[in-house]
C-alpha cells in the first residue's frame, strides 16, 4: 500500500482534485479553529498556554494540554458551524457517492459540527463513541473548591464522540452503490460481528507518543479500527485533511490501505513524516478485525516503510 504527504491548505488542495476519487476520511480537525492558529500554536511550544491549558501533573504523571473550549465566544462556535459547512462543501465532490466521514469530535462542540456538515449536504449518521477515561471535566468550582468540596462544574470525561457522515449514495439502493463506486455502507469487523457505536480504548500509549509531539495524538487500536470500517469492500483511498500527527495515515498502512494526508502546518508536516512509518511498525496482527487493544511487539515490528510517495509525484488518481 501506499500514502502520500501534502503540506498545503486542504481547501486548495480540494479544489484541485477529480471529482469521485476518495473514498473515505479520517480526520480529527481544529474543534475551535483558534487552537491550532499560528499564534496559539508559537504559545504552546513555548509552553505559555494561551488557549491551551497546561494541566498540573498528578502523581508524577505528565497530563497532556488541553484546548480550553469553554472559552470560546457564541462568534468563534459560529464560526465553528460555518467552517465545517464550508470544509463539508468543498469536501463532497472529491468523494464518491456513499463514502463515509469520520470526524473526531468534542461533547460541547459537537452539535456545530454536525450542523455545518449537514448544511453542506451530508447525512448525518450518528456518531462512534470512543470510551476511555481522560482528564477532561469533573472539576470544582475554580477558586471555590473547598467552599464546594461537593460540586463539580461538568462531569468527568468517559468517551469521546468521533462523528460519522455519508454523502448521499447516487443508486437506488445501497447494494447498487456498492457494485458501482464500493462505498454507502460500513466493513464489518468480520461476518458475523458488524461495528459497534461504543468501542473500548485507553489513553495513547508512552510509545505512541515518543514518536510524535502533537497535543492531540490518538491512539492506533481505535484509528485502525474506524479506518478498516470506512472502506467497506476494502478497496479506494483514505483521506485526511487535517493530518496532525499523521496517525490516521499510520493506521491506513498498517490495515493495508491507499491514504493521503494534508497538513498546513510546516511542523507538524515534518513531523509526520517521521512518525508514520514508526506508528504503523507497531502492532503488526492489531489490523481493526478485533476490539482487543493490542499487545505491545516493540521488539518485533514489522519494518517500517521509508518510501511515501512524494506530493509532487502522487499519481494515484491518475
Amino acid at each position: 500500500m501506499s500514502y502520500a504527504l501534502f503540506h498545503a491548505d486542504c481547501f486548495d488542495w480540494l479544489r484541485e482534485q477529480q471529482p469521485n476519487t476518495v473514498h473515505g476520511v479520517l480526520t480529527d480537525p481544529p474543534y475551535g479553529l483558534i487552537e491550532f492558529s499560528h499564534k496559539e500554536l508559537e504559545k504552546l511550544r513555548n509552553g505559555r498556554g494561551g488557549v491551551w491549558r497546561l494541566p498540573p501533573s498528578i502523581g508524577g504523571k505528565t497530563r497532556d494540554p488541553l484546548p480550553r473550549f469553554t472559552i470560546l465566544s457564541e462568534r468563534e462556535k459560529q464560526n465553528l458551524r460555518e467552517y465545517m459547512r464550508d470544509f463539508g462543501l468543498a469536501l463532497m465532490p472529491v468523494l464518491a457517492p456513499g463514502s463515509h466521514v469520520i470526524v473526531a469530535g468534542h461533547p460541547m462542540l459537537q452539535f456545530l459540527v454536525q450542523t455545518g456538515m449537514s448544511e453542506a449536504g451530508f447525512e448525518v449518521r450518528g456518531a462512534i463513541m470512543r470510551l476511555y477515561t481522560s482528564f477532561r471535566g469533573g472539576d470544582r468550582p475554580k477558586g471555590a473548591e473547598r467552599e464546594f468540596e461537593e460540586v463539580c462544574v461538568t462531569p468527568r470525561s468517559a468517551c469521546e464522540p468521533w462523528m460519522l457522515f455519508r454523502k448521499p449514495i447516487s443508486e437506488r439502493t445501497v447494494a447498487e452503490n456498492l457494485r458501482r463506486w464500493g462505498t454507502g455502507g460500513l466493513r464489518r469487523l468480520n461476518k458475523d460481528k458488524p461495528l459497534p457505536e461504543a468501542i473500548p480504548s485507553t489513553r495513547t500509549p508512552d510509545l505512541e507518543s515518543s514518536f510524535s509531539n502533537h497535543p492531540c495524538l490518538k491512539p492506533q487500536h481505535i484509528l485502525r479500527i474506524m479506518v478498516r470500517t470506512l472502506l467497506p469492500l476494502g478497496q479506494g483511498i483514505i483521506l485526511d485533511p487535517f493530518l496532525g500527527s499523521g496517525s490516521s495515515l499510520a493506521a491506513a498502512e498498517a490495515v493495508g490501505y491507499d491514504s493521503i494526508g494534508i497538513e498546513l502546518d510546516k511542523d507538524y508536516y515534518q513531523s509526520a513524516k517521521l512518525a508514520i512509518p514508526k506508528l504503523a511498525s507497531l502492532y503488526p496482527s492489531c489490523i481493526g478485525e478485533s476490539l482487543e487493544p493490542p499487545q505491545s511487539d516493540a521488539t518485533n515490528p514489522k519494518q517500517p516503510r521509508n518510501n511515501p510517495i512524494d506530493s509532487t509525484q502522487f499519481s494515484l488518481f491518475n
